[in-house]
């Protein structure tokens, strides 16, 4: 080994030496740095900490106040709007109430106005009608006062059958015309063929005698003068009138107004315009003339005239008459009527009823209702229904007898106005389709031209054949 290699060699070893101290003392340099590092490190990251922290506690704070602030302002927003929202509904329905009311107060006073205005003019009708209501009770009244005295009898001799006969021909002369004594120049010099009973049968329909009793008669005619072999029309013509008679006998019933249990009680019924209460003032006098002591009973209530009518019969021959006022219950009065007649022993009540074919159902039922009245008192009242028929009517009277028939049991029938009418055969069918008794027959406007129907007195008047009486 040379000089400078050993000193290069004791060079590098002292070198590696120094190296290895380095190596040596580095470590623990380092481990010294380290524990010396965190010594210094730990204040600065406490300063940091907490000042993180306490800016995430500003930060958080100022978030909850700022989250606190916008809550409390919506939540004033939402009371500020719904303070709005109730002050704009009340004063809506503020506003709506006043309207209604308004508009309430407003149809009140127009009601009230109207109301005035029309209880004004109801108040001026009512007034109006009971002017005319009273005028027309004063004509009516006057016209019952004057028909009252026109039917007065005028002091004369007790009149003889043959008187009456005579006035039965002449009221029964335009009938007689049609029937009866009519047919003698149908008949006069005719022979007995079709064409005769044609005509005869076209007489008998002209005079109202109905289509079945019209039919009935000619088949009874045609039966005699086949079996007869009759040739001669004359002949024929007294077996007309032998059949007419055997239609009308039946029915030639007369009443007897007797009840030895209390009054015998007449219920007068039939429409208007009919004569019936007329009929009811010529029976009272009849029958007081014979004796009997009668009462009326005005029940037409809805007729302010036959209540006057009544009346003014009442005192002009001292007959006791029980009314009300107009529009009072028909029943009502008639059962008064009943008890104060049963109370002073009356031997006659007549009673008169509405007449309206206004409402024929509201009639038959206030009918029934008179007769289920009556017998509340006395069970065989009525004694007597009597139906008023208006000859001159025709047919119509047939209808009138049905539904009088049909509502209260007619038990007799009034024939009026048989004077001056051509329709007079309609005798011959209410005869022939009801079988009611006929009890009277009016053929004048007099007391004494109300007479009891007898069927021989009526046939032979109506074909009779003096010419002075047809003339």
């Amino acid at each position: 080994m040379s000089k400078k290699g050993f000193f290069s060699w004791f060079r590098r070893d002292k070198e590696d030496a120094a190296a290895e101290a380095v190596q040596q003392t580095q470590p623990e340099a380092e481990a010294k740095v380290a524990d010396t590092v965190p010594q210094a490190v730990e204040p600065e990251a406490a300063v940091d900490t907490q000042a993180v922290e306490e800016a995430a506690a500003q930060a958080k704070a100022e978030a909850e106040a700022q989250a606190q602030a916008e809550a409390e302002a919506q939540a004033k927003a939402e009371a500020e709007a719904q303070a709005q929202a109730e002050a704009e509904a009340q004063a809506k329905a503020e506003a709506e109430a006043q309207a209604r009311a308004e508009a309430e107060a407003q149809a009140r006073a127009e009601a009230e106005a109207q109301a005035q205005a029309e209880a004004e003019a109801q108040a001026q009708a009512e007034a109006e009608a009971q002017a005319e209501a009273e005028a027309a009770q004063a004509i009516m009244a006057a016209e019952a006062a004057a028909e009252a005295e026109q039917l007065q009898p005028e002091p004369q001799e007790k009149p003889v059958r043959e008187g009456f006969f005579s006035r039965l021909k002449r009221s029964l002369k335009r009938t007689s015309e049609n029937i009866g004594s009519g047919f003698i120049g149908l008949f006069r010099g005719k022979k007995i063929d079709d064409e005769l009973f044609e005509e005869l049968e076209e007489h008998l329909l002209i005079a109202d005698v109905g289509v079945e009793t019209t039919s009935r008669l000619i088949a009874k005619l045609t039966e005699h003068a086949s079996r007869k072999q009759l040739k001669d029309a004359e002949a024929l013509y007294e077996l007309l009138r032998e059949e007419m008679h055997k239609t009308l006998a039946p029915v030639s019933i007369p009443l007897v107004p007797e009840n030895a249990a209390g009054p015998f009680v007449i219920l007068m019924v039939g429409v208007n315009g009919v004569g019936k209460t007329t009929t009811i003032g010529k029976l009272a006098k009849q029958y007081q003339s014979q004796g009997k002591s009668v009462m009326l009973a005005a029940g037409d209530t809805f007729r302010a005239a036959a209540v006057e009518q009544l009346q003014v019969w009442g005192q002009r021959n001292n007959i006791p008459v029980v009314a009300q006022h107009t529009g009072a219950d028909s029943a009502s009065v008639l059962f008064d009527a009943l008890q104060a007649a049963r109370a002073r022993k009356i031997d006659v009540l007549i009673c008169d009823t509405a007449g309206r074919l206004q409402n024929k159902s509201h009639l038959m039922e206030e009918l029934k209702k008179v007769v289920r009245v009556m017998k509340k008192q006395d069970d065989s009242a009525p004694h007597e229904v009597m139906l008023t028929l208006d000859a001159s009517t025709g047919q119509n009277a047939i209808s009138q007898a049905q539904l009088f028939q049909e509502a209260v049991g007619v038990t007799g029938i009034t024939l009026s106005k048989l004077d001056g009418t051509a329709k007079g055969g309609v005798i011959f069918a209410i005869a022939d389709k009801f079988g009611i008794p006929i009890r009277y027959i009016g053929v004048g406007e007099q007391i004494d031209d109300l007479r009891e129907f007898n069927a021989r007195d009526f046939i032979d008047a109506l074909f009779s054949q003096d010419k002075t009486d047809n003339s």
